[in-house]
């Protein structure tokens, strides 16, 4: 993958975590948030079709998302920092969804982001949900990484 391409899927992710925290804390359409980032961040060096694509891709199969790392969590849900529980969905819909992306660009993207935002040891608890459900979910992508 081409530098500015990887540049540009990074910072997608970092306005699709902080679109996803907003609509989890302010509950108004995600078709209004997603304007609003739009509007708000110069989208010149942004993946637009990937923001786009997380964005909408993780609240259309938000349940789907959720029931495949719940069983890895060590709390409710509702007991999941905002920014963690984010940063979870987005790097669950990742996993799932796109294939094209290696599993450790996943967990590496989501502990820095959760790094980045989220409390001081939250990109740990992230790391540990995300590294166990990738297990399941990239057995064959895992086995062949680690021969």
């Amino acid at each position: 993958m081409e530098k500015e391409s990887i540049r540009g899927k990074r910072r997608a992710r970092k306005l699709a975590l902080q679109a996803l925290y907003q609509w989890s804390l302010s509950g108004h359409e995600i078709y209004e948030i997603e304007t609003q980032f739009r509007i708000a961040n110069n989208m010149d060096r942004v993946d637009a079709d990937y923001f786009c694509r997380i964005l909408h891709g993780v609240l259309g199969d938000l349940a789907s998302l959720e029931a495949n790392f719940i069983p890895f969590l060590d709390r409710p849900l509702e007991e999941l920092n905002p920014v963690e529980l984010a940063a979870l969905r987005l790097g669950t819909f990742e996993l799932l969804h796109c294939p094209e992306i290696p599993y450790r660009v996943v967990l590496d993207e989501s502990v820095s982001l959760t790094r980045e935002f989220g409390s001081q040891e939250g990109h740990r608890y992230v790391n540990g949900v995300l590294n166990n459900l990738a297990r399941q979910i990239r057995k064959v992508e895992i086995s062949l990484d680690n021969e």
